[in-house]
């Protein structure tokens, strides 16, 4: 049985109906077998007795009986089939996690080697054996094994979606591209995917280009930033070199200062001493001639001679003669001093700092689209001015309360910087805001609500609206305001241009969104402020 069972193959013991090594196999009268029971079935369901395989008819049904030898042989492959199964279970681990289990093991599921895209089954190596032998299997479409085949099915005419619409992207079945698809752009899955794959490596592509300039990008900002570190230490250094050797001056001046009046402190005690002594002596020689004196009897003489003596004593009064020397205030003197070079060294660093500045200014225009009512705007969109209210459109982005308008450009990187002209105004506001800020209504102008201003009001009175308000102490009134934004920083940063003064900084500003220039020339106050807010051509000095 053996021998025999090496020329034969499974193929040979398998019944047609259901596909499997024989079960108690028959013969027809035409001479086919087939397991009892499915024969028996198969004849139950069809009122005329036909064979399966060779169509032959029936008159009456056929006695069937037992087929010994095939049963023999079948049952030698189905426990040779058997003994593979297990040893292959054995190898052959279950299905695990992520992997698709066979939909035809009972008990323990295997791991599926191909899913049938026609019996949408999964199929593990054993049970997939039929497709892979049976002619009419054969032809059915194997792919690598895939979870809910059903998924595959068209919901609303249950045939498999074998079609993608390029029109409505999506994945059809025939009947949907004869109906709600029919003039749809309709390919088959396999020119659908090729045409998403090919679109799908290109955008890859220039998200991958994207990127590439972005490193690039950023390695260009690392090394900018590398030479503006290497600048501010050279600048650093020098500067605190310069107040170092001033500190360093100051001290010794001060010291040989003080030293030069003790000496001189010193100089004249030793004359004051002198004189002092010179002086006791001489008092000593009147006393011993007034001891002598008062031995005499002839007291006119006497007297005479007191008179004469007491007319050559000292005359000097050292009632007020002292060697105190006056150092008070030589170290606040020297302070001074030191202040004011300190003070100069930071005006040429600012100074410094504005022309590094100016050298990140843009071109800023009015948006009129965003002014409040009673602004008037040039025709250049350069000048704004408080006047008469207008009927314009209520749209979204106008201010309804407060006079404000905002620039048409909006940065959202990098840093910015433009300059504007307040001069002859007693009140105004100016800086960024971020594009989400609330518009209509009263506002709250302070960092939390998205806004990052200074102002000036009642003529001399300036403040930054921190939230709460800061006042600023400014040596003098600007005329022209430099703005500095840098996002990436979290910096904005207001300047006298004119002085090169520093005149308030919001420093730990996290943004997020695209921010533009914001200015209010506020209310005329009868013609006090009728002065316009100018956006003024930045003088790009070095």
């Amino acid at each position: 049985m053996s021998a025999a069972s090496c020329l034969l193959t499974e193929d040979q013991f398998l019944c047609s109906i259901c596909l499997d090594v024989f079960t108690d196999p028959v013969n027809t009268p035409c001479g086919h077998n087939f397991c009892k029971t499915c024969i028996n079935e198969h004849w139950d369901v069809n009122v005329q007795c036909q064979c399966p395989n060779c169509k032959e008819l029936f008159n009456t049904r056929p006695e069937l009986r037992v087929n010994t030898l095939i049963s023999e042989m079948a049952a030698q492959f189905r426990q040779s089939a058997q003994q593979k199964a297990r040893n292959r279970s054995s190898e052959q681990q279950a299905d695990k996690p992520g992997e698709v289990p066979c939909d035809v093991c009972t008990g323990t599921k295997l791991k599926a080697m191909k899913s049938c895209l026609v019996c949408l089954v999964s199929y593990c190596e054993t049970h997939l054996e039929p497709h892979l032998t049976m002619s009419g299997l054969k032809r059915h479409q194997l792919i690598d094994p895939v979870e809910n085949l059903e998924d595959r099915m068209c919901t609303e005419h249950d045939k498999l979606m074998e079609l993608f619409c390029k029109t409505d992207q999506m994945c059809v079945c025939m009947l949907c591209s004869l109906s709600d698809h029919k003039t749809h752009d309709v390919v088959p899955l396999k020119e659908g995917y090729e045409g998403k794959k090919a679109e799908l490596e290109a955008e890859i592509q220039q998200m991958i280009q994207k990127r590439r300039l972005k490193i690039q990008e950023i390695k260009h900002s690392v090394e900018l930033s590398e030479e503006d570190a290497d600048r501010e230490i050279a600048d650093g250094v020098q500067v605190f070199t310069a107040l170092k050797e001033s500190v360093e001056r100051s001290q010794a001046e001060l010291i040989h200062t003080i030293k030069e009046k003790q000496r001189k402190t010193e100089k004249q005690a030793e004359g004051f001493i002198k004189e002092l002594e010179q002086e006791i002596c001489e008092l000593k020689k009147r006393s011993t001639e007034v001891e002598q004196l008062s031995r005499s009897e002839d007291h006119l003489d006497i007297l005479q001679s007191f008179i004469s003596l007491n007319a050559a004593l000292p005359t000097k009064d050292w009632t007020e003669g002292n060697a105190q020397p006056l150092y008070e205030g030589t170290v606040r003197k020297a302070l001074n001093l030191l202040e004011e070079m300190i003070s100069e060294q930071i005006k040429n660093l600012v100074e410094a700092e504005l022309k590094r500045v100016q050298q990140s200014a843009v071109d800023v225009t009015l948006d009129p689209d965003t002014a409040h009512p009673e602004l008037i705007l040039s025709d250049d969109g350069k000048q704004v001015k408080h006047g008469v209210w207008k009927n314009l459109p209520d749209n979204p982005e106008r201010f309804d309360f407060c006079a404000n308008v905002l620039a048409k450009q909006s940065f959202s990187s990098g840093r910015f910087y433009y300059e504007v002209q307040v001069k002859e105004k007693t009140k105004w506001t100016l800086g960024v805001a971020r594009e989400s800020i609330n518009r209509k209504g009263q506002i709250t102008p302070t960092p939390q609500d998205g806004y990052w201003l200074i102002c000036l009001r009642n003529e001399n009175e300036y403040e930054a609206c921190a939230g709460p308000s800061v006042c600023l102490s400014l040596k003098s009134q600007p005329e022209k305001v430099g703005v500095l934004v840098d996002y990436e920083e979290g910096l904005v940063s207001f300047y006298d241009v004119d002085a090169a003064a520093l005149i308030y900084s919001f420093t730990g500003c996290c943004f997020t969104e695209k921010l533009y220039p914001l200015f209010n020339p506020c209310t005329n106050d009868g013609g006090k402020n009728s002065a316009p807010l100018i956006i003024s051509p930045v003088n790009h000095t070095e």
